[in-house]
């Protein structure tokens, strides 16, 4: 926005092109989108694995929740388009594993309760740190 409205001072017509994209969650419950001044709120290149696993742990994602979860959010958003698929381990008596090839079918099964919060959270980690262990 600063090299547009630059532009717009030197009165050029060759400004910058900007490209937005979809602004996720923050992880806490309520923020609307990450903050840089709370670490916690987001998940970063540099995080290690047990940071990954320690901020996913704390993450809002109340049972059912699916319009302000932000394990759903980055889900859809970065997990399901790098991946294509969510593979759930859980053990037999919760369902046994599951594996998930569209979002759509895993938001379904979050919004009607049958996965829970304690079985996506641990695969959304995984699923995570395996993306950015290549770029740590």
């Amino acid at each position: 926005m600063l090299a547009r409205e630059y532009c717009d001072h030197l009165k050029r017509t060759d400004k910058p092109v900007i490209l937005s994209h979809h602004m996720l969650m923050g992880l806490g419950h309520g923020q609307e989108k990450m903050s840089k001044s709370d670490p916690d709120s987001a998940i970063f290149m540099e995080d290690t694995p047990e940071d990954v696993q320690r901020k996913v742990n704390h993450a809002y994602c109340a049972e059912g929740d699916i319009l302000t979860n932000p394990v759903l959010d980055y889900t859809k958003h970065i997990v399901f388009p790098k991946n294509g698929s969510l593979t759930i381990e859980r053990p037999e008596k919760w369902g046994g594993n599951k594996i998930y090839n569209t979002f759509e079918e895993l938001e379904a099964d979050f919004a009607n309760k049958l996965l829970h919060p304690g079985d996506l959270k641990p695969a959304f980690a995984k699923a995570l740190n395996s993306m950015l262990e290549p770029v740590r």
